[in-house]
């Protein structure tokens, strides 16, 4: 039996990896700062098939101790899905808060390679995969996006600088690219402001964690030879903006 390590697993795309994850028959170690939502996967799938791990992925220290206890049947980890992420604020940059822009990278781009950094050993050993949770706006930039597009495209070169180190190991790299997806990301994007959430995705028919998730698993379970770089993914009623273009008057 084969395990995945989802960060950021208690709620979205991570919970949809894990439960995808489960069902499909691997074991899966979860992390994440809320440790009741973890412990509620654990009740559901059970502590053979789902081992919680409570930690702020931005804490070394703390990650490194849940690592170093994980049970036998866990400690060989197969795939590394970094998901764990966040967007904060959607003013222009010269109206930003600054702490929210180092939270963003701490969390989007250190933590991540921290973490990756840390599991690249066993991953080799095991020719496993890495699963990188990027986003369109990597590619595509939009007013206010600025530092969470810039920690996003750092995740998708991230991803392919990788696989190029990576060469000739047997470990597959992968990023994915969604566009909107509705979980609590615009929730915490807009400080806690559901409705703002609610009024973003009204009528568009958005991507659902569990769509994401079905395409991590998707590309974990590709055979050793297959490696997708890259997806990028948006619903159908997301599309390209034309430029700005701002005009004297």
């Amino acid at each position: 039996m084969k395990t995945a390590l989802v960060t950021g697993a208690t709620s979205g795309i991570g919970e949809a990896c894990v439960r995808a994850f489960a069902a499909a028959g691997w074991r899966v170690i979860g992390t994440g700062r809320r440790e009741d939502r973890l412990q509620a996967l654990c009740d559901e799938l059970g502590a053979d098939v789902f081992h919680p791990c409570v930690f702020d992925v931005r804490d070394e220290a703390a990650r490194d101790r849940a690592l170093e206890g994980l049970p036998e049947a866990f400690a060989g980890i197969d795939c590394l899905v970094n998901n764990a992420g966040l967007a904060l604020g959607l003013t222009d940059a010269q109206e930003a808060d600054l702490d929210d822009w180092r939270t963003m990278i701490d969390t989007n781009v250190t933590a991540l390679v921290s973490m990756t950094h840390k599991l690249l050993p066993g991953l080799i050993a095991r020719k496993g995969a890495i699963v990188m949770l990027s986003s369109v706006a990597a590619t595509y930039p939009y007013t206010g996006g600025n530092v969470y597009g810039g920690t996003k495209a750092f995740v998708r070169q991230f991803a392919l600088g990788l696989r190029s180190d990576l060469s000739g190991t047997g470990v597959r790299v992968t990023s994915i690219e969604p566009g909107m997806v509705e979980t609590e990301f615009t929730t915490v994007r807009n400080g806690g402001d559901q409705a703002a959430s609610d009024a973003l995705y009204a009528g568009v028919n958005p991507l659902t964690g569990q769509d994401i998730a079905e395409m991590v698993l998707w590309v974990a379970s590709q055979p050793p030879h297959v490696n997708i770089n890259a997806m990028e993914v948006m619903p159908v009623n997301q599309s390209f903006a034309g430029f700005k273009v701002a005009r004297e008057t």
